[in-house]
């Protein structure tokens, strides 16, 4: 069987030991080429146009060629099925060193951002309560039609409040009454009375009006000018300001005795500075000179007592202006609107024994905290009206007669808008 391949195999591959007779190179080439080109025409391949031949074996050998043996790792995987049930093999991670460090990173960035993210929250529940507190109090004040109809002076620039500190009893139990000190007289009437002009440039003004001022009353001839509010209420007081200043009021707010007392305890009391030691036993006031915190039961007396004072009603109206200024400068601290506790009693407080005209809302109140806090700090004007004679014998009892020509100066230039004079009418101690 080898002999016979050998033979088979003999035309094409010429052995070298055959010795002579070997056809030559040229013979071998056009045997070759004419054999390979009958096997051509016998498989029915085409004739390549180039001269050059690749040798190859016979049909019958080529078939005889034994297949490619798989790969090993094919010939493993056959011999040893997998069972189907295993999960395939995870490939080996191929990331790099540093993953790790960048995973505890993250980590450690968590609480930051957890955090701010309370930082955050609480800030936004802060800014909702300091804004909503005062929008909730506010709707528990009393709102009143108080402005006077019929004929009333020209508006001036700027805005004037009245702001009035009424003696009413309404509202309060008789352990109340007797804390505070105010007595049983029923009725309500003015006991403090201010107009704040803020104008449209320059320093606000605070005015006094003294409540024992002897003035024409609409309807009711002369009296005190406090007696305006016991015949005809707020529209009736505002009505005789306007006639006797020439000024239009612009916003009025009233507030009563339990609404002072429960701000000036929210606020932790009120440092004053009295001269000289005071005992009056009308407002129950008992204190010594010098510089002291007072609370909203004292600080109430303070405002209130007279009759202990040489000076009478001017006296307390200085004290008046200085509580009113002292009140306004703590309450507009930032530590006011920091504390939670504070900030909702002082809105609560007064909220409560507020009253006000219907056409002032919420921003023209918050709008007086500039005002205020400028003449809290003593950069305003604080005068009250000038008065010719503090004591003056009328048909109702001991009052004040206005300086006509002064007081119509300050009121005249506050209508025109100018507070840059209103210095020389602040009455020195002693006059």
């Amino acid at each position: 069987m080898a002999s016979g391949r050998d033979d088979d195999m003999d035309w094409l591959y010429r052995s070298p030991d055959r010795g002579e007779g070997q056809p030559s190179a040229d013979d071998r080439s056009r045997s070759s080429g004419d054999a390979s080109g009958r096997r051509r025409a016998s498989f029915g391949e085409p004739e390549p146009a180039e001269r050059t031949r690749i040798a190859q074996p016979p049909p019958e050998e080529r078939t005889r060629v034994a297949p490619a043996s798989p790969p090993k790792a094919q010939r493993q995987s056959r011999s040893q099925p997998q069972s189907r049930s295993a999960p395939p093999a995870k490939p080996q991670s191929r990331r790099p060193a540093a993953a790790p460090t960048r995973t505890r990173r993250r980590k450690r960035r968590r609480p930051v951002r957890n955090f701010f993210a309370l930082v955050a929250t609480l800030l936004t529940l802060w800014l909702i309560f300091t804004i909503g507190t005062p929008i909730y109090a506010w709707s528990s004040t009393t709102k009143a039609d108080v402005m006077p109809s019929g004929e009333r002076p020209p508006q001036q620039p700027g805005d004037l409040w009245l702001l009035v500190g009424s003696d009413s009893r309404e509202g309060l139990t008789p352990d109340e009454r007797k804390r505070l000190g105010t007595g049983d007289i029923e009725g309500q009437r003015t006991d403090t009375m201010l107009l704040l002009y803020v104008p449209p440039s320059g320093r606000p003004a605070l005015v006094s009006i003294p409540r024992d001022s002897y003035v024409p009353i609409p309807g009711h001839g002369r009296n005190k000018i406090n007696a305006a509010y016991a015949f005809g209420g707020a529209p009736l007081l505002i009505q005789t300001v306007e006639q006797n200043t020439g000024l239009r009021v612009d916003h009025y707010a009233e507030i009563g005795f339990g609404g002072f007392v429960n701000v000036i305890d929210a606020l932790g009391g009120i440092e004053m500075c009295p001269q000289t030691a005071i005992k009056d036993k009308f407002s129950r006031l008992d204190i010594q000179a010098g510089c002291q915190n007072m609370d909203g039961v004292t600080a109430l007396g303070y405002v209130r007592m007279r009759y202990a004072d040489p000076t009478g009603d001017l006296g307390r109206m200085n004290r008046q202006r200085e509580m009113v200024a002292g009140v306004i400068k703590k309450a507009a601290t930032p530590a006011t609107v920091v504390n939670p506790i504070r900030w909702w009693q002082i809105n609560q407080g007064a909220a409560q024994s507020l009253t006000t005209d219907q056409d002032t809302g919420l921003m023209s109140m918050v709008g007086l905290a500039g005002p205020g806090l400028t003449i809290g700090r003593g950069e305003g004007v604080a005068v009250m009206v000038p008065v010719s004679n503090p004591n003056a014998r009328t048909a109702a009892g001991s009052s004040m007669l206005w300086d006509k020509e002064k007081s119509q100066e300050m009121f005249s230039e506050i209508a025109a808008g100018n507070t840059a004079n209103l210095d020389r009418f602040i009455r020195k101690p002693g006059e």
